[in-house]
């Protein structure tokens, strides 16, 4: 069971709640998201009824919830959340493109990228300052160094900004240079040291799924972060390992539809990481649109033949360009805007 507080509840009227539960021999979880505080019932549950809280004073609703995932599930909240980036909404009627190169490089790469977004009509920047990368010997990234050119990019335009966060303790740094939007790779899905310290943090965090999770892995893994009291999670799907080798991973769009049905939260997709090349993107990119997804997280470099880091699934900012138009009319199409 979980109880949802009013917003301008007290820590009088949860106390009162959490007792309630202490005495009928359970525990209680209690998450502190910004626009409302959730009370989850921890032990046998079958004791309580949702008339044994529902009249007491700061409670909104109580709710049986049989899924092990009860903040983000639809159950808790039947209406879509909509997430707040800066004055951008990511989650209701307009989708969202986030676009920007695989990584940072140099501050004239990164200048020339984020005049290309935001030329292309892109509301957000996508872009690594710290790369996970199967090689030890391969780029790693600029690191803090990295931040510093994004931010001064990204400002240039209003373009907020996206970037992985890898290290726990590389969380106070992130916050120290007002990244926007946190990103966990699918690599660290199931960190979850790092899952609860962005938890108990206000930012808006994407979270990839991992490239062999199932839905109820990555749900849970989202859990993690809402139970902390961070409500603010975009899931993001990047396609998953299966025996095929033709291209980098599967897309797997049947998870945008179950998604909607299954988590209040919003949905993007990574078609970048989902073919790993950049004739697959468009194609993959209206497919993710037309089937319900929230936004896209789409790589772009001024000049991909350059890119020091997955140059052959980045658009030229022309391509870029293109699709932001071919997605236009599919927006438009399903009752959405772009």
């Amino acid at each position: 069971m979980i109880i949802v507080m009013n917003k301008d509840v007290t820590d009088d009227q949860i106390s009162v709640v959490v007792k309630k539960l202490k005495d009928a021999g359970l525990d209680a979880n209690i998450s502190r998201g910004i626009e409302r505080t959730v009370i989850g019932a921890i032990g046998d549950e079958r004791k309580l009824t949702e008339e044994m809280f529902t009249p007491l004073p700061g409670v909104e609703s109580a709710m049986h919830i049989v899924k092990q995932y009860k903040i983000v599930s639809r159950e808790s909240h039947r209406e879509n959340t909509v997430i707040d980036i800066g004055g951008i909404q990511l989650g209701g009627k307009q989708i969202q493109i986030i676009a920007g190169p695989c990584s940072v490089e140099t501050q004239q790469q990164m200048d020339l990228s984020a005049q290309y977004v935001s030329e292309a009509g892109c509301r957000l920047m996508r872009g690594g300052a710290f790369k996970p990368r199967t090689s030890p010997y391969t780029f790693q990234g600029k690191g803090v160094e990295g931040l510093d050119m994004f931010r001064q990019a990204a400002s240039k335009f209003k373009l907020p900004i996206v970037t992985e966060l890898m290290d726990v303790r590389m969380l106070d740094t992130f916050l120290e240079n007002d990244v926007d939007v946190i990103q966990i790779g699918t690599r660290n899905m199931q960190n979850f040291d790092l899952l609860k310290e962005v938890g108990r943090i206000n930012k808006p965090v994407i979270l990839k799924r991992g490239m062999s999770a199932t839905i109820s892995e990555w749900l849970m893994a989202a859990e993690y972060i809402a139970a902390g009291g961070n409500h603010n999670i975009i899931f993001c799907e990047r396609g998953i390992r299966t025996f095929e080798t033709y291209y980098r991973n599967v897309l797997d769009v049947t998870a945008i539809p179950v998604m909607k049905k299954e988590t209040h939260l919003p949905i993007i997709v990574d078609p970048s990481h989902a073919g790993g090349k950049a004739w697959m993107v468009a194609a993959l990119s209206q497919a993710a649109i037309a089937a319900g997804a929230d936004g896209l997280l789409v790589e772009m470099h001024p000049n991909p033949t350059e890119a020091w880091c997955d140059a052959d699934q980045a658009l030229t900012p022309q391509e870029l360009k293109k699709l932001m138009g071919v997605l236009g009319g599919i927006a438009t199409a399903i009752g959405r805007t772009l």
